[in-house]
């Protein structure tokens, strides 16, 4: 029932204390008497340390409000999904509008649609109704369990609707009346970070916290422009294996527009990408131990994203369930536009957000009891996206994609990543336009042009983060193919997968040095 604490204040509170607990860390241990497990443990700690405080030289850089996070959309889908709620403080929205006011007096806004969509998402929600109406849904269901009476929902739900009237309603009409007072004085047509005031070194700040290497801007923007050429080669011989005639623009032309692709923008269409996708999961989540020792506790499901937050063309993503497995894992999918939603895709992209994906890869770091707490919770974006990635090609050796179109789109998933690689650098570090990354974009995937928009947005509020998942996956990669050539017969797939998944979540680094220590043993 506690939201955090969100304000400048209580960060340079949590600094203090890392710093502290660093210190009292590097005096109380001796290094070199701690075993490997413990060694990893004190680097992880320090680690993260270190790059929080590296990270206070740009606090007003990343923007507090837009369209694809900030409190004003999770915090409503939080206590919809997870939380059981009777009261609602508004107190976390308001610190948060204090510190974009702060962030805008300082030159720094996001570019202007990401105002216009969250001010959509705002309106959506500031009259309560969407948390109103699930707070009673959830009075109703404790009254039909019996557990309590109907004069106590009765008094629940007028405590429910006065906490929207006087804490919800207020703090949404604060946010409106700012972000509507605001958005005129955000850019049109931006390019990315480096047009603000230490832009570039914010920039370079976000490579090192997402791909947690010190790779620069035109190393990442190279790595991606060899990986699209090479998975293209990939999809030359798809097109040829299934006889298409003309060039492989012409096919992704096929197959980004030919109907057979596509359910129809129907609610049955909706519940058929929902039912196919999860028949998808329940298959290859028979297979798993064939190529995994230790598996999830955890359930998954695949639900649609609440309308109040679901955007045309937006990329599915995953929420956790709970370490002791008493909620679900979730993968959700947006799909108000169905015409956004290729049939091509989906048998990938459920792969990497569930089995064997982020849905492994989660649970299982919450339910280890073999490393310390903190590392249950760690995240790193080029571990956990790398292995969502991998996942997906992972979910082929195991017997997935048997039709060659939706093979293919993995592939089109695989260039997707590769072209963040390209887009994200040369938006960031090169100069380039949001039309420039579309077009480049355009010209190297069959992705839908609704899909590229949004995507292309998404890089432009969260610099840095979409390069994770190509670099992660191709260390993962070089890691395995590493311990295949070092062990020979000895290699076990079910040993290497523990091992990658079995520490947490772990800076590149330390997993290269988790997985030859394991090679070692091995030997």
């Amino acid at each position: 029932d506690k939201i955090d604490d969100l304000s400048k204040a209580a960060e340079e509170k949590e600094l203090a204390w890392y710093a502290e607990s660093t210190k009292e860390l590097k005096e109380k241990f001796d290094y070199d008497k701690l075993n490997d497990a413990d060694q990893t443990s004190y680097d992880l700690w320090v680690y993260q340390y270190e790059i929080m405080k590296e990270g206070t030289a740009f606090e007003n850089m990343d923007y507090v409000f837009d369209q694809m996070r900030g409190l004003h959309t999770r915090l409503p889908s939080y206590l919809i999904n997870f939380h059981k709620v009777d009261s609602l403080s508004d107190r976390g929205i308001d610190q948060l509008i204090v510190r974009a006011k702060e962030q805008a007096a300082a030159g720094i806004l996001p570019p202007k649609f990401a105002f216009e969509t969250v001010i959509i998402q705002t309106k959506g929600l500031k009259d309560g109704t969407p948390v109103l109406n699930d707070m009673n849904g959830k009075i109703d269901a404790l009254v039909t369990s019996e557990k309590i009476t109907s004069d106590d929902a009765a008094s629940l739900k007028e405590q429910s609707e006065k906490a929207i009237n006087d804490y919800f309603k207020p703090a949404y009409a604060n946010l409106l009346t700012w972000l509507e007072s605001e958005v005129d004085n955000a850019e049109a047509t931006p390019t990315g970070v480096s047009r603000h005031e230490n832009g570039k070194d914010f920039y370079n700040y976000r490579l090192k916290v997402f791909t947690t290497t010190g790779l620069t801007a035109d190393e990442v923007h190279e790595i991606g422009l060899k990986e699209v050429a090479r998975i293209k080669g990939e999809m030359m011989a798809i097109k040829e294996k299934v006889a298409f005639d003309g060039d492989l623009n012409a096919f992704f032309k096929f197959v980004n527009t030919d109907k057979q692709f596509f359910f129809p923008n129907t609610d049955e269409g909706r519940q058929g990408y929902l039912d196919e996708s999860t028949k998808y999961l329940d298959d290859l989540t028979k297979k798993l131990p064939d190529y995994f020792g230790i598996l999830p506790k955890a359930k998954l499901q695949v639900k649609r994203v609440e309308a109040f937050r679901e955007q045309d063309g937006a990329p599915q993503h995953y929420s956790a369930g709970t370490p002791d497995g008493s909620r679900k894992g979730t993968y959700y999918v947006h799909l108000s536009d169905m015409n956004a939603m290729p049939k091509t895709t989906m048998e990938g992209v459920a792969y990497h957000e569930g089995n064997p994906g982020h849905h492994m890869q989660i649970s299982i770091a919450q339910e280890l009891e073999s490393v310390p707490k903190f590392r249950t919770q760690a995240g790193f974006s080029v571990y956990s996206e790398g292995w969502g990635l991998y996942s997906e090609a992972l979910a082929k050796e195991m017997g997935g994609y048997q039709n060659p179109y939706y093979d293919f789109g993995r592939l089109v998933n695989e260039i997707w990543r590769a072209i963040r690689l390209v887009v994200d650098t040369g938006l960031h570090a090169k100069g380039w336009t949001e039309a420039d990354a579309i077009n480049y974009f355009t010209e190297n995937s069959s992705i839908s042009q609704g899909a590229i928009k949004a995507e292309v947005q998404r890089y432009m509020v969260m610099p840095g983060q979409a390069t994770s998942y190509k670099i992660g996956m191709l260390k993962i990669q070089e890691l395995r193919k590493m311990a295949e050539t070092e062990l020979g017969d000895k290699f076990d797939i079910k040993g290497f997968h523990d091992t990658i998944l079995g520490g947490g979540a772990l800076p590149l680094e330390l997993l290269e040095r988790r997985v030859k220590a394991w090679i070692s043993t091995q030997k």
